[in-house]
């Protein structure tokens, strides 16, 4: 598969909702930089924000766009999110709904698997949106 290919497989897992195929396509060694925070590194730590993630948001990307480049990619969405459960440090959810820009950049290592994703959004946006 080519790196436009695990990319695209990865994002359609995550609008699928299928976190263990979406696992499956990252390396032991991830690592991932979020747009607040301090970043992730190894699978069992990715795997514990996709938890949390899953209990917070129910999020679908629309109007996906990869670019890839030998090892390299970056994507470009727009998330549609509802906010289900209040996250720590943020305001209460009530179910909320947003929509955001986003992108992501991302690698692939030489097995095939993920091993870098970087995520950016407007959190100022959202907070906006969740009525902060």
């Amino acid at each position: 598969m080519t790196t436009r290919d695990i990319v695209t497989a990865y994002y359609a897992a995550f609008n699928a909702g299928d976190t263990d195929a979406m696992l499956a396509l990252v390396a032991e060694d991830v690592r991932h930089d979020v747009n607040q925070g301090a970043p992730r590194h190894g699978k069992a730590l990715f795997a514990e924000f996709n938890t949390h993630m899953t209990r917070c948001y129910r999020e679908r990307l629309t109007d996906m766009v990869v670019f890839a480049e030998g090892d390299r990619a970056a994507a470009e969405f727009t998330v549609n999110g509802t906010y289900l459960a209040t996250d720590d440090g943020q305001p209460e959810a009530s179910g909320q709904t947003y929509v955001l820009p986003a992108g992501a950049f991302l690698s692939v290592n030489d097995a095939g698997l993920i091993d870098r994703i970087t995520t950016y959004y407007n959190l100022a946006d959202w907070l906006k949106q969740v009525g902060a």
